[in-house]
């Protein structure tokens, strides 16, 4: 069975504004997925459908063969694009809430994890850099036994150091039945990690293909031709 199947998935906003458009796609396990497309595509439409944040209009998604609830909810690890963590909390103290909140979090490995980046678990996050905090936001996503790993534009806004541990950790902290969806607007530093790619314009599916068909058939990498695809 596919890890995570949408039918016919729909989103209008208003009358004015369809997010997504009878979208169908599945995602296997034991991958690392680039979801592609300008800015407005629907991507974190998708997401957030996924994550059981949005409700559909039409259609539906499943993961591990069910509609989003309680049950997937606890087998997906989501990071949005925007930082959720209290200003005021303490690195520990969130480390402790997730804990509590997550049966497959595995406090060890976030706390190998900070510790390999001298991270102080008593430092209140508001007294963190914008980089650190992203850090220690992935490492509490990525210290989860999870199913389905959903990452929103991990990378963006942060310096050329950091991308490069995000990357690392995305890459060395999900199992092999697992899978990782990330969406990001920086396809060069990501690519060379990527098993497959989806594009997504308008709220439709452009494409869907593993990385080694693109770069075979079109002669291209992913970001040539994403931006051929796209014109951009």
């Amino acid at each position: 069975m596919e890890l995570v199947k949408v039918e016919n998935l729909t989103k209008v906003y208003d009358k004015k504004k369809q997010a997504l458009n009878h979208l169908n796609l599945e995602i296997g396990r034991g991958k690392i997925i680039g979801l592609l497309g300008p800015n407005g595509s629907g991507k974190t439409t998708l997401i957030k459908t996924l994550t059981g944040l949005l409700q559909p209009s039409e259609g539906a998604v499943y993961i591990n063969g069910q509609k989003p609830g309680p049950e997937t909810k606890a087998r997906v690890s989501y990071l949005p694009e925007r930082t959720y963590l209290s200003p005021a909390k303490r690195v520990s103290e969130v480390i402790e809430f997730f804990a509590d909140f997550y049966e497959d979090f595995r406090t060890e490995r976030a706390k190998e994890m900070l510790n390999s980046l001298g991270i102080d678990e008593k430092a209140k996050i508001k007294t963190l850099s914008k980089g650190t905090r992203e850090k220690v936001q992935l490492i509490l996503v990525m210290s989860r036994d999870a199913d389905l790993f959903i990452l929103d534009e991990p990378i963006a806004g942060v310096d050329p150091a950091a991308r490069d541990y995000i990357i690392k950790t995305i890459i060395t902290n999900y199992n092999e039945n697992a899978t990782v969806l990330l969406s990001t607007h920086l396809i060069t530093d990501i690519e060379n990690i990527l098993d497959e790619v989806i594009f997504i314009k308008d709220g439709n599916l452009v494409m869907q293909s593993t990385v080694e068909e693109i770069r075979e058939k079109e002669g291209k990498s992913v970001d040539a031709y994403f931006r051929e695809v796209f014109a951009c």
